[in-house]
């Protein structure tokens, strides 16, 4: 017995080398788990300011291109080329990052599953493919064609309802959870675009700006929705490979209508030394580094803020605008500003968030009344221990 509590520790000993071993694998995890939130939050800041700075700049670089080059389809295609840069990039990540290193063949195969077990033939690119270039197209080219009619400020606020426009399509053809939240922020985006009408006085191009605005914001919620039905959700190599095919498509189908246009002189121009090169190439760079931020920077950070970044394009278009135009912040377009970007916030808040919430408030009570009793409880606890110190004993 003696050899034996020489050896090991006592019970108690042991419990308490353990409860420190416990406890300081537990510090551990907590900082471990800290360090890895901050940094996460460290990067979703970085990523929050490139995308709301790419944002903007792409729209106020695109409406000062018009004032030179009147050709917003053009301006698309020659944007929309530039994705086929995005797989390029996506391989030079894996190769910097992966431990296992593919050949760019192996890994263009392994991302080609996504289209289907016999990878990327050509009825699946006419079939999966074609439709979304098509609604890829549509959306930049009346998004670009509204900046043409209305200033950024307004295009901006007005896009952020394709947020709601999800939702609503996603609740009728995926049958996803019904959030009355979401129902009340679908209402404040359609009242947002009918007071931004109003805020204008009902102008034939003010009207026409703001609908092509709203069918710019309706494509690309209709992108989204479809996305999801016929392919599902895709890695990040499969994404990029997409990309890439959308650019092929604009390539070899819609190179024939900037052409059409520029021959019927529906988007002409004298020559091609008055086109500025430097802005269409800065505008598809920023656009291009958004769509690279939307797409992969989940990966470093957390998908709300990215979704914040959208929303803070608004005030700095509208500072932007406020100084370079001739914008007037009446109260109606103001207030329309807030009830849209206050719907656009609500659809940011979790499937799950009524349930955190009722957690939360359930736990604030239980630990109200704990604490009333523990105070009663040592009030109360001081006048027996008085009571057997001065009572005398029996045994004596």
């Amino acid at each position: 017995g003696d050899e034996r509590s020489r050896e090991s520790p006592a019970p108690a000993e042991a419990q308490m080398q353990a409860g420190a071993e416990g406890g300081g694998r537990v510090n551990r995890c907590c900082w471990k788990c800290s360090v890895a939130q901050l940094k996460k939050i460290f990067w979703g800041m970085a990523v929050v300011l490139g995308v709301c700075s790419s944002w903007s700049g792409s729209t106020q670089l695109a409406k000062l291109t018009f004032k030179k080059f009147d050709a917003p389809f053009t301006l698309t295609w020659f944007a929309t080329n530039w994705n086929f840069l995005f797989f390029p990039l996506y391989y030079l990540g894996h190769v910097f990052k992966s431990a296992e290193k593919q050949s760019p063949k192996q890994r263009y195969r392994e991302c080609c599953r996504f289209f289907g077990d016999n990878g990327l033939t050509l009825k699946v690119f006419f079939t999966k493919a074609a439709p979304f270039g098509v609604l890829w197209t549509l959306t930049n080219y009346l998004y670009l064609h509204a900046i043409k009619k209305i200033n950024t400020t307004d295009v901006s606020v007005l896009f952020c309802c394709n947020k709601a426009f999800v939702f609503l399509l996603s609740w009728i053809v995926l049958r996803d959870r019904f959030m009355g939240v979401r129902i009340v922020a679908a209402i404040f985006a359609i009242a947002g675009i009918v007071m931004m009408t109003y805020a204008d006085g009902f102008h034939s191009h003010s009207v026409i700006g703001i609908a092509l605005v709203v069918g710019s914001a309706s494509m690309s919620a209709l992108y989204k929705v479809l996305f999801k039905l016929l392919l599902g959700s895709a890695k990040f190599g499969e994404a990029a490979l997409f990309l890439s095919v959308l650019a092929v498509f604009n390539v070899l189908f819609v190179t024939c209508i900037p052409v059409i246009l520029y021959f019927t002189k529906v988007e002409y121009w004298s020559s091609f030394d008055i086109i500025p090169w430097g802005n269409l190439c800065g505008f598809s760079i920023l656009l291009l580094t958004f769509n690279i931020l939307l797409n992969f920077g989940i990966a470093i950070t957390y998908p709300t803020l990215i979704s914040l970044g959208i929303v803070l394009s608004v005030p700095v278009n509208a500072v932007v605008d406020h100084y370079t135009s001739e914008i007037v912040f009446n109260s109606v377009r103001v207030i329309a500003i807030i009830i849209i970007g206050l719907g656009f916030l609500l659809l940011l808040l979790p499937e799950e968030w009524d349930v955190w919430v009722i957690k939360l408030l359930t736990r604030l009570k239980v630990r109200k009344k704990e604490e009333i009793p523990e105070g009663n409880g040592d009030i109360a606890s001081g006048l027996p221990n008085k009571s057997r110190r001065t009572r005398p004993s029996m045994s004596s």
